[in-house]
């Protein structure tokens, strides 16, 4: 069989050697999407693969990145892996992926473990104790942004939601249906910065609407007992909003074990989007984040900086969206 060359995908593209090598590259500021489009496919028909030992040894590139995760059970977290990986696949990259359960010492470790690999960038959802070991690898201009997630005063580019809209748009859906108790179920706060923006928005929004505050604060293994406690006791709250999507898993076990009706005896509004609240009975409303467009934008951030541009600092916010199910209870009236 005739070895693909990278001519012979210049030629299906219907574009010169050199634009399909800034593709490969990821060198994309001066190639427009439907160029960008017929590379992908020239290169898809045609199966082709570079020689990547050879480039990497021109390059001084191991043609591969890290990916350093803070939960990886996380849905966001698994859709911002494959979106990051199937960008990554698409120029030629690999992927080697780490779980560090909100460690700080498990993130050191992997950081170190990866850059004695020479990966060529990182992506992180950062914890919040290794200022001084990212510091370090902005000072030295080392590729690396973080998603979900940024460290005060570090100068690395942030890719996340905007956590306050997120609540907000939660808040406003049950206050528009007649809901006056309104309670925040999410993990301990920790000093981890998302967790901590929505549930300082959940603080600002009760003091902004006149509603006594509820917040349910406790780790995802005694969350259960927690809630069932309360339920017990009868203070669970008319209504939730819950941080995440394993709080969720831990609030409906509750709920089922207690024969709880949704939403006739509890209102649930979760933000993040997972595959079974669709399917789940009734269907759950969320406010879903954008996690293919964080991702995708995260890695392609990277990949410009690989390439040569200066490390980026800032934080860009993507927006949320509601997707409205059955999980709440329309008051009459309203």
């Amino acid at each position: 069989m005739k070895n693909v060359t990278i001519n012979d995908v210049a030629h299906e593209a219907n574009v010169s050697k050199s634009t399909v090598s800034h593709y490969l590259n990821g060198h994309f500021t001066k190639m427009g999407p439907e160029t960008r489009e017929r590379i992908a496919r020239a290169v898809r028909k045609l199966d082709y693969s570079p020689n990547h030992i050879a480039k990497s040894l021109k390059n001084k590139r191991t043609m591969t990145i890290g990916v350093i995760v803070a939960n990886i059970l996380h849905n966001f977290s698994t859709r911002v892996i494959r979106s990051i990986e199937d960008f990554a696949h698409g120029h030629g990259y690999h992927v080697i992926v780490c779980n560090t359960d909100n460690s700080s010492d498990k993130e050191a470790d992997y950081i170190r473990m990866l850059m004695a690999k020479q990966v060529d960038g990182l992506v992180v959802i950062p914890t919040a104790k290794n200022e001084a070991l990212f510091m370090e690898l902005a000072e030295k201009g080392y590729p690396v942004v973080f998603v979900d997630r940024y460290i005060e005063n570090v100068p690395i580019q942030a890719h996340m939601l905007d956590n306050r809209v997120s609540v907000m748009m939660a808040f406003d859906h049950l206050s528009e249906r007649g809901h006056r108790e309104i309670g925040f179920l999410t993990e301990p706060v920790e000093a981890i910065v998302a967790r901590q923006e929505r549930y300082d928005a959940y603080l600002e929004l009760c003091g902004s609407y006149g509603i006594r505050p509820i917040p349910i604060q406790v780790k995802k293994e005694g969350m259960v007992p927690a809630l069932d406690q309360s339920a017990a006791q009868g203070s669970l709250p008319e209504s939730l909003i819950v941080a995440n999507d394993l709080a969720l898993f831990e609030l409906l076990k509750m709920a089922k074990q207690r024969d709880i009706l949704v939403p006739e005896e509890l209102s649930i509004i979760s933000i993040d989007d997972i595959e079974f609240a669709d399917f789940f009975n009734p269907g759950i409303t969320v406010i879903a984040q954008p996690a293919v467009e964080i991702g995708t934008a995260a890695v392609s951030a990277l990949f410009e900086m690989m390439n040569g541009s200066k490390n980026a600092s800032g934080i860009e916010r993507f927006q949320p969206y509601l997707i409205e199910r059955e999980s709440v209870k329309q008051y009459e009236g309203q």
